[in-house]
């Protein structure tokens, strides 16, 4: 009789491949004992990622025992997993129980560890057919997911129109029947929005591919795939229920920005990008496409998060499978290793892994029968949270692709004392460990010291299959039966630069960048009489003509070629969303039906919007593009970038800066990055290039194409600027404009129209006919609209500012593709209001569609001073362009308040200079818009103020710099922290203009680490009307916290008043300095009018820090020792409070 591993190797290799009759295999009384992840540690050799390197690592000496030992693995595969996939649908259940409802996710893990023994037995000659059959299982699996997302094809396709969780993909099917479920079989139907599972199954297809298995059929199906690679490609502006499916951790039904979700989109895009579905058999019809712009924008949001996971999660579990196995999201070894110890630091304890801080999932204290928390709840979980062992094992996995054996041993040690078995001896994973009812208060009273009890889910009747599969994963590698490049065919775990070049060539690909990148440029000048004129300085260009058979397209017209990507009449699916080629999209060389093309950037493309205007705000953005592709290009091959000069550029009084420029990239840099110049015919061969083959099937002329056409004259005289005849220098003498609004009729203002010459007068006439009649009245044959569309583009031929953004503010117009840079500002963690300062300020905290932005701006903006709604357009478009790149110059401001940060540039302007660059008392809607810009940035770079004190010759007073600071918003380093000390010890809550920051629920519902705290105190800050009596009230906070921390023993009895305090500390510095002023400075409604500011506090603003410091902290001990004002002091004594 054979016993223990012999008799199930025996029985799994032969009686019916581990089963008899259908049912799983029986081991009688005996127990098995595994080895893998119980069994000693057996340390890999060198991941290389060599063919021999395998070959080595997996020598085999003995192959009766290999084989016995993966028939062993084969038979608990066959009980633990293959036993319980729907004979129809391919999908698995979560837990073993559960006979309706398939899981996703779990699918996918329960697919992977099948395909991994699949990988393991091609290391066999004689199989006897085992390999087969699980990688027809995997293959099934698959097939049966995507056939469930085929039957709702229609939310693709609304998910790519609009992102919203009624759009999502289920994440859960009928077990049997592949259909979707009931609210009755799913209660957390509306919670299925989870963008990491369909970034999962996109990387698993591709490794499974590339394994040699077929698992996509029809071009139906491939462009489904394509499709899918849609809807991930938005996941960094995509707010979902992550990988817990349920959002934020107060489980509120909230979703939120998760890192994890668009880690793995990431690792999704660079995974799949130039993948052929159909596997080596395929053709060029069937490779997918990834928008590398969209790439990018996924991984720079998930860089900047890290090692954050979301707004209301400091971090998070599920960051594991992302920085680790399967995804590998970022070799960025700093990240990767601060973001895995946060997790450790933070979530590890003696039984698992808990998923985030003050997660009630499973614990003795979460009421199941609510789907939701009430507010405040998850405090009562914290201490409690249940523990998951599935963590040690993806450590363990983590350890096996990063080389660390004691990482490997450690997690080993800890899974083994967790580990269950049932009847047979098989090895069974707790889900989760939790603390019992009986215990929960000595836990909470001293962490990690009560017993844990392993949950149901997960036992031997009723197996978590997510842990079964990630423990029979880790078991093959640590028996060595697989090796970790067998795992990841496509080499994830290597950074992309130590990755084997996909063969062909025919497709971009992700391959690191070099780090002396250099980013060839072609000069295309619009016509021959230009290319003439900027060859007397040097400039060599070129022609359209001359690039022939290179044909230089607009980037919309690639847009329509693109729109072919992924359609398909019979799927309902409309191909790519009309959304813009990217700079890194435009730096690419294309071969489209037999055509080779070249596409200018967006920053070349002739809008309605007046900043096309401005000569010197082109060059700077062109400098700005160069830097942006140097920086973020990730592909083989070299950028290409197309930099057009038009004729009216060189009208255009500025355009020596422009032939600067052009000099400075022909020598082969641009401040610091390296550049090289040439005919496009030279560059061709040394640049990345991506065939489009898809569109071999469409006939290029049904798109109507128009190519960047070459202006032709036949006088081609012009050799040198002088000789081009200059745009006119305007100027328009001041006027009362408010004597127009006097007027009773609207035809006495068509008189006063028809006499008035200037531009900005015209306007502002045109705008009182609108507001009285409508935008489509006439006037002498042309309606208002009209006239104003040619008063803008005379005034911007002319560059009369104020002129050209007053028609464009009564026009309504909008900037171009602003909503992508307010996108770029929300997913760096920041916040912005649009409104003027005095007035509604509306808070844009989501991505916004440009009709939702445009109804925020417009609605908000003063009807007497329309010009605001444009100026702020302006602000929006430099922030998210500044923050891309200097994401630095935004640290310490949580909210960028668009009409405050205006109101600090005037005041900027008012601060006496030693230098006439500024001094000219200019209003700011009539300089141009790259001046606009040069002064955020100047604003900007104020943050150090004893450093910049002389930078440009300013003479700024203390005063002056709170109000500055207070515009911006900006708070000193580790603020919001000070700020939850504070509140810790104060249980009436802190006040401020008769605004309160409470106590609790506060302290209840949040932590101190997470972003959502941070922006509640900034709406308390923001109920704060003068900017400089908010920087004070900054400063208060930061001096109370420094007293609470070097005098622990106090405490708040009642609410801490600031207005009081501040008054307080005015009347010691009114008393020292001899003056009698009235000190009462709060407002029951917040609100301060500038004439009723007390001297005594316009002085007090204007002392040093060093001295208001000293008379708060007095204000604040008085505070604190007076105990009629309701404070107390724990510690009896009468020692005085330290205050330095």
């Amino acid at each position: 009789m054979l016993t223990g591993i012999k008799r199930q190797a025996y029985l799994a290799s032969h009686t019916g491949h581990g089963s008899t009759n259908g049912n799983p295999i029986s081991a009688a009384s005996e127990k098995i004992h595994f080895g893998g992840v119980l069994g000693p540690y057996q340390e890999p050799l060198s991941t290389g990622s060599s063919d021999l390197d395998v070959d080595t690592c997996l020598k085999i000496n003995n192959y009766e025992d290999t084989v016995r030992q993966l028939d062993m693995y084969y038979g608990l595969v066959k009980r633990q997993l293959l036993h319980y996939q729907s004979p129809t649908t391919g999908l698995f259940p979560a837990q073993t129980v559960d006979k309706e409802v398939g899981s996703v996710r779990d699918s996918i893990y329960c697919a992977s560890a099948i395909w991994s023994l699949y990988q393991a037995y091609r290391r066999i000659d004689d199989d006897r057919g085992k390999s087969y059959e699980l990688g027809q299982s995997a293959v099934k699996c698959f097939r049966g997911i995507l056939r469930c997302w085929l039957q709702v094809a229609d939310k693709v396709e609304a998910f790519k129109k609009n992102q919203v969780a009624q759009n999502a993909l289920y994440t859960r099917y009928h077990l049997q029947t592949g259909q979707v479920l009931t609210k009755d079989q799913d209660p957390c139907m509306d919670n299925h929005l989870q963008l990491d599972v369909v970034s999962l199954y996109l990387l698993f297809l591709v490794q499974i591919i590339q394994s040699g298995l077929q698992v996509i059929y029809t071009m139906d199906e491939v462009i489904f795939i394509q499709n899918l690679v849609y809807y991930v490609e938005r996941a960094y502006r995509t707010p979902d229920f992550g990988l817990w499916q349920r959002g934020s951790k107060y489980n509120d039904g909230t979703p939120e920005i998760h890192a994890s979700s668009i880690g793995m989109a990431k690792a999704a895009l660079e995974a799949i990008n130039g993948c052929n579905l159909f596997g080596e058999k395929g053709s060029s019809v069937s490779v997918i496409y990834v928008d590398i712009d969209a790439h990018n924008r996924n991984r720079s949001i998930f860089e900047t998060l890290l090692p954050r996971e979301s707004s209301s999660k400091n971090t998070d579990a599920s960051l594991l499978p992302t920085i680790s196995w399967p995804c590998f999201a970022t070799h960025d070894d700093v990240l990767y290793n601060r973001t895995k110890s946060k997790i450790i630091r933070r979530l590890k304890g003696s039984f698992g892994f808990k998923r985030f801080l003050r997660d009630g999932y499973g614990t003795a204290l979460e009421d199941i029968n609510r789907r939701y928390y009430n507010e405040g709840e998850t405090r009562d979980f914290e201490n409690i949270e249940s523990e998951w062992p599935i963590f040690y094992l993806y450590m363990m996995i983590d350890g096996f692709f990063k080389g660390l054996p004691e990482q490997v041993e450690e997690y080993k040690r800890l899974l083994k004392a967790r580990v269950r078995h049932d009847h047979r001896g098989d090895p069974v994973i707790p889900k989760y460990f939790y603390v019992p009812q009986e215990s929960v208060d000595y836990e909470k009273m001293e962490p990690g010291s009560q017993m844990r009890h392993p949950s149901d889910e997960g036992g031997s009747h009723n197996l978590f299959l997510w842990g079964q599969s990630l423990y029979i994963t880790a078991s093959l590698l640590a028996e060595g039966l697989v090796h970790v490049n067998e795992l990841d065919l496509i080499r994830r775990y290597l950074p992309s630069y130590n990755r084997p070049r996909k063969m062909g060539g025919r497709y971009s690909a992700f391959q690191g960048t070099a780090s002396d990148l250099v980013v060839q440029i072609v000069l295309i000048a619009e016509s021959m009489r230009l290319q003439a004129m900027m060859g007397t300085y040097g400039i060599q260009t070129q022609t359209p003509h001359e690039v022939e058979p290179v044909q230089i397209w607009p980037p919309k017209e690639l847009v329509k070629v693109y729109e072919h990507l992924g359609l398909s009449k019979r799927l309902g699916l409309q191909g790519r969303p009309t959304r813009p080629i990217g700079a890194l999209g435009t730096s690419k060389i294309y071969r489209i039906s037999g055509q080779t093309v070249l596409c200018y950037p967006l920053i070349f493309e002739v809008s309605d919007f007046y900043l096309s205007h401005d000569m010197s705000l082109l060059i700077d953005d062109i400098k700005t593009e160069l830097h942006f592709v140097g920086r973020y290009w990730r592909l083989s091959g070299r950028p290409t970038v197309c930099i057009l000069i038009r004729e009216e550029h060189m009208r255009d009084p500025q355009f020596k800066e422009m032939l600067e420029l052009l000099a400075m990239l022909k020598k082969g840099h641009c401040d610091g990055l390296k550049v090289r110049t040439g005919r496009l015919q030279n560059l061709i061969s040394s640049s990345c290039i991506e065939h489009l083959d898809f569109m071999n099937q469409v006939d290029l002329k049904e798109l109507n194409i128009q190519p960047f056409g070459q202006v032709h004259h036949d006088y081609i005289g012009y050799q040198s600027l002088t000789d081009v005849p200059k745009a006119l220098q305007y100027s328009e003498a001041e006027f009362d404009f408010t004597q127009f609004n006097k007027l009773n009729s609207t035809a006495e203002l068509i008189d006063s129209l028809r006499c008035v010459e200037g531009l900005h007068t015209q306007a502002y006439i045109l705008g009182v006919i609108q507001r009285r009649e409508h935008p489509e009245f006439v006037i002498d044959n042309l309606t208002v609209r009209e006239r104003l569309i040619h008063v803008k583009r005379l005034a911007g031929s002319l560059r009369h500012w104020s002129a050209v953004r007053l028609s464009s503010a009564l026009l309504f117009q909008l900037v171009d593709s602003i909503s992508p840079f307010i996108t770029t500002v929300l997913v760096n963690g920041k916040q912005l209001t649009v409104g003027v300062v005095g007035g509604v300020e509306v808070v844009l905290d989501k991505p916004m569609t440009p009709s939702e932005i445009h109804e925020a701006i417009y609605r908000h903006c003063p009807v007497d001073d329309p010009v605001q709604a444009v100026l702020q357009q302006e602000v929006l478009l430099y922030c998210g362009r500044l923050i891309a790149t200097h994401p630095n110059y935004f640290s310490g401001i949580l909210k960028i308040r668009v009409g405050w940060i205006l109101h600090a540039i005037r005041l900027y302007l008012a601060v006496p200079t030693d230098t006439d660059e500024d001094c000219n008392h200019e209003p700011l809607e009539s300089r141009s818009p790259s001046e606009i810009r040069r002064l955020l940035l100047r604003v900007l770079h104020l943050k150090n103020w004893t450093a910049d004190d002389n930078q440009f010759g300013l003479q700024l007073t203390p005063y002056k710099r709170r109000q500055i600071e207070g515009c911006l918003a900006r708070v000193p380093e580790g603020f919001y922290q000070k700020v939850w000390n504070v509140l810790k010890k104060t249980p009436g809550g802190i006040v401020v203009q008769g605004h309160m920051l409470a106590q609790e629920p506060t302290l209840s519902h949040m932590t101190m680490s997470e972003l959502n705290f941070s922006l509640l105190v900034e709406d308390m800050l923001f109920k704060i009307v003068r900017p400089e009596y908010r920087q004070l009230v900054v400063e208060l906070l930061c001096i109370v916290n420094t007293i609470l921390l070097r005098n622990p023993e106090l405490r708040f009895k009642m609410k801490l008043d600031l207005d009081f305090v501040i008054s307080e500390a005015l009347a010691m510095f009114l008393k020292d300095f001899g003056t009698e002023i009235d000190t009462k400075i709060s407002s029951n409604d917040g609100t301060h009018k500038k004439s009723s500011i007390d001297p005594g506090l316009t002085q007090f603003y204007n002392a040093t820090a060093a001295t208001t410091n000293g008379y708060l902290a007095r204000a604040v001990v008085n505070t604190v020792l007076r105990g009629d004002l309701g404070t107390e002091c724990i510690d009896d004594s009468e020692e005085s409070c330290r205050v330095s």
